[in-house]
């Protein structure tokens, strides 16, 4: 579980960072859960922007995706939401040791 904190600074990283992932018409398939799940693994913090086309609610998508992944939901804002996994393997964290440090 986040603290406030570290919710915070997850935002301000992602806040200048682009969608890695865009979840279009046919909505959270398999392969759009795949994508997320391969993108935490590498880079622990995703971005992930919900297509027009699409009948989904961002808060209510990034929960679940969250609870099936294993990774914590940061924030939703308008059709995008932010994901946090930390890495299993310390050599492969990416976010800066000053997020773990406040665990």
């Amino acid at each position: 579980m986040l603290t406030g904190k570290q919710r915070s600074f997850l935002k301000k990283l992602a806040q200048t960072s682009d969608p890695a992932v865009i979840i279009g018409r046919a909505g959270l398939t398999d392969t759009v859960k795949t994508t997320i799940d391969e993108y935490l693994t590498a880079n622990e913090l995703l971005k992930v922007a919900i297509q027009e086309g699409a009948e989904l609610d961002a808060k209510e998508t990034a929960n679940q995706v969250a609870t099936e992944l294993h990774a914590e939901f940061v924030q939703a804002i308008g059709r995008r939401f932010v994901l946090y996994r930390r890495a299993k393997d310390p050599a492969k964290r990416r976010i800066t040791q000053r997020l773990h440090d406040e665990v």
